[in-house]
């Protein structure tokens, strides 16, 4: 079976808040029919990381914002009903500890009304500061990707969000795209270091040449495999220089933060934009 790929345009995961705060600057027509991934969703509430969580460095942010979440319980009972309500398209990003945990979300979410898809939340910086699942290598991500799959409808994408490493983006998408994702959101952000040592993540404009290149180098390596490209997407030319490298869609992070129009305006200016093909399905 096919399930449709989100896009051309995405509010990237935990980049939108809970929806409430982006929808003033969302345009005339609101969150109606956008591609909103949430943040990262565990099982159990997460309060995140001490502070500061956030720093502006040269070309864009460090966090290391430990995943905050109210757990899925309370996003099931208040936060996706609200979303659904605004008629957002809701791409629900999953993480874990254990690969039961992915799979247990899968499953619950599987039977939660309005969810379009789910995003695999394994590139995160620092999963062991963080408490995620390590991975490590792409197995690694492709035997998380197969347990979600196997609790997750067959006609609803499921996305694989990836660092952008350049030496091994390929060989991540060949393997999660076997393991049945529907597409490869690259990337996350980067492995780095506040000021003060504190380990995190860097994304922004800064990243964005690094995820171009792991963008057009799963596109020309993996044709059939579509490809969210994420990383610096702040206007037209940054989108479309995704779009250029082989990219289906483009998500769009750390510029909220200093715009939160930016969706809306670069929604008007892909409209003419068809959506891209539905992504094969591996039996």
């Amino acid at each position: 079976m096919s399930a449709r790929v989100p896009g051309p345009v995405m509010v990237a995961a935990g980049c939108g808040g809970t929806g409430r705060e982006l929808e003033p600057y969302a345009g005339p027509e609101g969150l109606d029919g956008l591609d909103f991934v949430t943040r990262s969703i565990t099982l159990d509430p997460r309060s995140g990381g001490p502070g500061p969580r956030i720093a502006e460095v040269p070309g864009g942010l460090v966090n290391a914002v430990g995943l905050p979440n109210p757990g899925l319980e309370h996003f099931l009972a208040t936060e996706l009903p609200w979303l659904v309500r605004a008629g957002a398209r809701v791409v629900v990003s999953v993480a874990g500890s254990t690969l039961g945990e992915y799979a247990d979300l899968a499953r619950r979410l599987s039977r939660a009304p309005g969810v379009a898809g789910l995003e695999v939340n394994v590139g995160a910086p620092d999963e062991d500061g963080a408490g995620l699942l390590a991975v490590r290598e792409p197995f690694h991500a492709a035997g998380v990707v197969a347990a979600v799959r196997r609790e997750f409808p067959t006609d609803r994408p499921v996305l694989v969000k990836l660092r952008p490493d350049v030496s091994r983006v390929v060989e991540g998408a060949r393997s999660c795209h076997e393991a049945g994702a529907s597409a490869v959101v690259v990337g996350n952000a980067v492995p780095a270091a506040f000021p003060d040592g504190r380990s995190g993540g860097l994304s922004g404009p800064a990243v964005a040449p690094v995820a171009l290149r792991c963008v057009a180098e799963v596109h020309r390596a993996l044709p059939g495999v579509p490809v969210i490209g994420c990383g610096g997407v702040r206007d037209l030319p940054s989108a479309t220089a995704y779009l250029d490298a082989g990219a289906t869609a483009v998500q769009v992070g750390t510029a909220l933060l200093h715009d939160p129009t930016t969706v809306a305006r670069l929604r008007a200016a892909l409209r003419p934009t068809a959506h891209p093909p539905a992504a094969e399905e591996t039996p």
